[in-house]
């Protein structure tokens, strides 16, 4: 899985955090996850404790949009067998499915590809009636690709806000707040138009909390947010927005444009949401590695945010309490976390959360038996091609240099030279980022 594996792995502290990373994502990629929660036995499609008849419905779609849907649908199609009659995906990784339509969509800017897509798959949602089934994968990246920007809105401004959003330091339910107001499918508009077909959500988590809502921004979710709150963030942010949008949202404000359907609407009776696997899921398959190799574990959170280079400073301090305490484990010991932790931009360089968090950590390492890996679990952290990266202690050489990459948002180059970037390629899964802090016995005992 991890390309660069063998020129990572220079000591059995590192060979121990690759382990554990490698563990987290094979066990939430979607051909695993499928495995373990959905079955099709006798003609009946059980997810988890549920079941569902498909001689009941004369048309079996899959619908979805994200990073692993693709992954999703390849492996929900043979299940379904000659009970599926077709479908839409739309994606940044896709896969060769015979009756699955695959549209390949961009993240995490949405792009023309994805708009395309989803045009087609409301199509086919809108077609549904009450004897059809629509098995929806919606994973991590949904919210990019499934773009469909509202009639008075076009593209270009569409990547605009985008744009606005990411650099702008504001939290993932504010992002898609804003993005539920500007979209024909968010915010539960994707089971008004589905309605009145049984649609099965099968999600698979990449936010903090695992709340559908905010998953994909919530394509069958209802959505409690209003115009106002998504001018409220602009306003909170000071985003420089398209006059487009901002004519939108006064619209809506001046109920002259209808919100996002509310709690209580009676189309969501025949919506049913599953979330099959999420961080935690990860970061415990990520701790059973760790055990196995005969380590002490301890997992702090799989909802951790904040700033990404902050967030390294509290892990480290937490490695240093178990190196000279014992507590909460003794050594040798492996710390896992995971989450989803931020950048707010400063400069214009290479790199992403992960990148930044590692290397703002190994600043702070004064030990040479500490070692701490952070990967996206899709395998692209921020807008780079690695996965994220894996640090000791002599990582950050020179300091002055490692903290200047810091100050300008450019650690890609910095931590490419100390060869410490991690490189997957694209993993077949999203569940947000895993930490492991590895804390080995001491060389000289």
């Amino acid at each position: 899985m991890i390309e660069n594996r063998s020129g990572l792995t220079t000591t059995p502290a590192h060979d121990v955090a690759l382990g554990c990373i490698e563990s987290g994502i094979t066990a939430a990629h979607p051909r695993n996850v499928i495995k373990n929660t959905v079955s099709v036995t006798d003609d009946t499609l059980r997810i988890r404790q549920d079941s569902y008849d498909l001689n009941d419905y004369s048309e079996v779609l899959i619908l979805g949009g994200g990073k692993a849907a693709g992954q999703m649908a390849d492996v929900l199609e043979p299940l379904l067998n000659d009970h599926l009659t077709g479908g839409v995906v739309v994606t940044n990784d896709p896969t060769a499915t015979a009756r699955v339509t695959m549209f390949e969509g961009n993240h995490p800017v949405p792009d023309a590809g994805g708009v395309k897509g989803t045009k087609r798959l409301l199509e086919l949602a809108e077609e549904a009636d009450e004897r059809t089934l629509i098995l929806t994968a919606i994973t991590g990246g949904g919210s990019a690709l499934l773009a469909a920007p509202t009639d008075t809105i076009s593209l270009a401004d569409l990547q605009a806000v985008t744009d606005e959003l990411l650099a702008g330091g504001a939290t993932i339910h504010e992002i898609n707040v804003l993005r539920k107001h500007l979209s024909k499918i968010k915010g539960g508009r994707l089971a008004r138009v589905a309605a009145p077909a049984t649609v099965v959500g099968l999600i698979v988590s990449d936010v903090v909390g695992d709340d559908p809502d905010i998953i994909a921004s919530g394509p069958l979710t209802p959505d409690a947010s209003t115009f106002q709150d998504a001018i409220d963030i602009i306003n909170a942010y000071r985003l420089s927005v398209p006059e487009s949008v901002d004519r939108h949202l006064a619209a809506g404000v001046d109920g002259t444009i209808p919100e996002t359907p509310h709690p209580g609407a009676a189309f969501f009776e025949t919506v049913h949401e599953y979330v099959l696997a999420s961080g935690r899921t990860a970061v415990e398959a990520a701790r059973q590695e760790a055990q196995q190799r005969g380590y002490e574990t301890i997992v702090l959170s799989s909802r951790v945010r904040g700033e990404a280079s902050e967030v390294a400073k509290t892990y480290i301090a937490i490695a240093e309490e178990v190196r000279a305490t014992g507590t909460p484990v003794a050594p040798p010991a492996v710390v896992l976390a995971g989450g989803e932790t931020t950048v707010t931009l400063q400069g214009d360089g290479n790199g992403g959360p992960n990148q930044e968090l590692a290397l703002s950590g190994s600043l702070e390492l004064t030990d040479a038996d500490t070692v701490v890996a952070s990967v996206d679990t899709d395998g692209i952290d921020g807008a780079s091609d690695a996965a994220g990266a894996i640090v000791d202690s002599e990582t950050a050489t020179p300091p002055e240099a490692a903290r200047s990459a810091l100050a300008d948002n450019d650690v890609y180059p910095f931590l490419d030279a100390a060869e410490a970037l991690v490189h997957t390629g694209p993993t077949g899964t999203n569940v947000n980022d895993i930490q492991v802090i590895v804390i080995d016995d001491d060389c000289d005992e």
